[in-house]
């Protein structure tokens, strides 16, 4: 039984269709995270000042040096080499200091970057518990792994790169324009040309690259589903010869994938390289200013040296930054993505705001409800008691309501109108771990995860002792193929739980129920891909399971629910027929219709 719909690759996923945020909305929200780091990043900008107010010191030194020397060559009195040593040596502890300070800022921001991802993935996976079935229906397991795995690692990788260039280029630029105004005011202006010239082309190339950049990895998203899936069904696709079909449309989203990144990063390097073409175009310009400057005496020649080596460095952080803008807007993206995850609406929690009926002497009591996954209703008036210690069979055609029904139990969805209440409590009014803890599921596909036998039993009781785990795997006839394995209830179970047969993987999930001892049952077949002893195996296991609690079993196959106490024929979310085994026989209606396909299908 499951409850999710799978979405076809190429179809753009909820999550994937939903418009950017506002950009400096998401570049806020992304600071807030920063709070918890704040000593971090108050020492890495202290750090940062004082590199920077450093590295803007050395040139000017060294156009000191310049003039000390230049000054003794022109006057012909020598060169003060005690001077020059003095001012050599302090370039030198400049310089150090510069190299310990980037050293300290790139750590810091390492782990600012670091915690900022941690608490991402943290509330990234806090969320997905808390959000409704529907909406792992509405997105692919690929677009959703992509975000949290492909889009956190993007975003930490670019803080790490980027926050660091931001902080010492904010300090650099407002340092060395101080400096370059005090040598010469003509001379600063000109190279304060470079500023607009720069967010012009931002201006020009931005949209496209963000468009380009949210586009790729929105198809990243597709190919990891597509991957994904095509893996996951890989004997299915091999049986009906669709590799290449399965290549084709790879190949398909790949394109697509390459193209947007490739658009991206060529409109990342043209605006790049043409602010670094119109900074050289102004570095000529004061080159030549300065050089008529120094000739007419107004400068010094070590102030024009080192207005040169400022005028470099006053463009260096605008060119790493039109560098960067590309990678930040690809962080953006991605945190966009993220922040849309952690947006989506998660599964209410009622207190207590439905009517319960102390007067129930029915187990469950399905009253009067309404559901449908659409506008559509599928279940317009649906009612039904179930006693304590009934087993209770469902039956009908595909799509006729049955895993709906187990779903609205579960509160895997929520009900339009009307109610439903076990012991009396609507089962809104009881929050959803309370609730699953009364209810325990054997599926028709046996879900386990990798690691040990032993885990996969205690799955269904955190708080099992190991006495109760074996004894639970006795119950479910699964004791004695665990002993004979090499490692017993040590045996690690790979990812798809392959290196043991279906219906070992089934008596587990069956030891897992046992364990969990839950008061009501929902068993899905659980024995159509198993041969005969094995299945004669897992229906005596599943007895024994059955004792004495409450029980709804999804029936695909009639042979097994001969034995239930009522049996539930539904069409189109409605129960169209109801009674035991014999009662519907006689009737001669859908139910009868059904066994006699199936008996005839045996027959043949």
């Amino acid at each position: 039984m499951s409850g999710n719909k799978k979405v076809p690759v190429g179809v753009q996923t909820a999550l994937a269709a939903k418009k950017p945020q506002n950009m400096w909305a998401t570049i806020k929200r992304l600071a807030g995270y920063m709070k918890k780091s704040s000593l971090l990043i108050a020492f890495t900008i202290i750090t940062a000042v004082a590199g920077t107010v450093m590295q803007v010191y050395s040139p000017k030194m060294l156009g000191s040096a310049t003039t000390v020397i230049f000054d003794g060559v022109r006057q012909n009195t020598g060169i003060d080499f005690n001077r020059l040593g003095t001012i050599l040596l302090i370039v030198a502890a400049l310089y150090g200091s510069v190299f310990i300070a980037t050293f300290l800022q790139q750590r810091l921001m390492v782990l600012v970057s670091q915690k900022i991802t941690y608490a991402l993935r943290n509330e990234l996976k806090a969320k997905m518990n808390k959000v409704p079935v529907s909406y792992f229906d509405k997105n692919t397991n690929g677009a959703l792994m992509s975000v949290a795995v492909n889009d956190i690692e993007n975003i930490v990788t670019n803080l790490q790169q980027s926050l660091t260039e931001l902080i010492s280029s904010v300090v650099l630029i407002a340092g060395i324009s101080w400096i370059m105004f005090s040598i010469n005011l003509t001379l600063a202006l000109v190279t304060c040309v470079m500023i607009p010239c720069g967010f012009l082309l931002m201006k020009i190339f931005t949209p496209v690259i963000k468009k380009n950049t949210k586009s790729y990895f929105k198809f990243m998203s597709e190919l990891n589903g597509q991957v994904e899936e095509t893996y996951q069904g890989i004997s299915v696709v091999k049986s009906f010869n669709g590799e290449e079909s399965a290549t084709r449309q790879f190949a398909q989203i790949n394109a697509e994938m390459y193209k947007t990144g490739w658009i991206s990063k060529f409109f990342s390097g043209v605006m790049f390289h043409l602010i670094a073409f119109v900074y050289n175009i102004i570095y000529v310009v004061i080159a030549v200013i300065g050089a008529v400057h120094v000739i007419s005496g107004t400068i010094l020649i070590g102030d024009m040296q080192a207005f040169l080596q400022y005028s470099t460095q006053f463009s260096l952080p605008f060119t790493k930054f039109m560098q960067l803008w590309g990678n930040i807007l690809s962080a953006i993206a991605s945190a966009e993505r993220v922040f849309d995850m952690l947006d989506a609406e998660e599964m209410v929690e009622y207190k207590n705001e439905f009517p319960n009926n102390d007067a129930d002497t029915a187990k469950v009591v399905f009253d009067h409800m309404k559901f449908g996954y659409t506008d559509e209703p599928l279940m317009k008036d649906f009612s039904m008691e179930v006693s304590e210690g009934q087993m209770i069979a469902i039956v009908g055609h595909t799509g006729a309501g049955k895993t709906t029904l187990i779903n609205l139990l579960e509160r895997f969805y929520e009900i339009q109108d009307g109610g439903i209440r076990i012991d009396g409590i609507d089962i809104r009014n009881t929050g959803r771990q309370a609730l699953r803890q009364r209810i325990g599921m054997v599926l028709q596909d046996a879900w386990l995860f990798s690691g040990t036998i032993y885990d996969n039993i205690r799955y269904g009781n955190e708080n099992a002792t190991k006495e109760q785990i074996y004894t639970a795997a006795k119950a479910a006839y699964a004791d004695d193929f665990i002993t004979k394995l090499p490692d017993g209830y040590s045996t690690i179970l790979n990812e798809d739980a392959d290196n043991i047969s279906q219906g070992q993987r089934q008596l587990i999930t069956i030891a897992r129920a046992f364990v969990s001892n839950p008061e009501i049952l929902i068993l899905d077949e659980a024995t159509s891909n198993v041969d005969s002893r094995t299945e004669l195996i897992i229906q005596s296991a599943m007895k024994r399971l059955l004792k004495g609690r409450t029980s709804f079993v999804v029936a695909h196959r009639l042979s097994t629910i001969y034995d239930a106490d009522r049996i539930l024929v539904m069409d189109r979310g409605d129960i169209v027929e109801t009674g035991n085994h014999k009662e519907l026989l006689a009737m001669g209606g859908v139910y009868a219709d059904i066994y006699n396909s199936q008996f005839a299908q045996a027959s043949a």
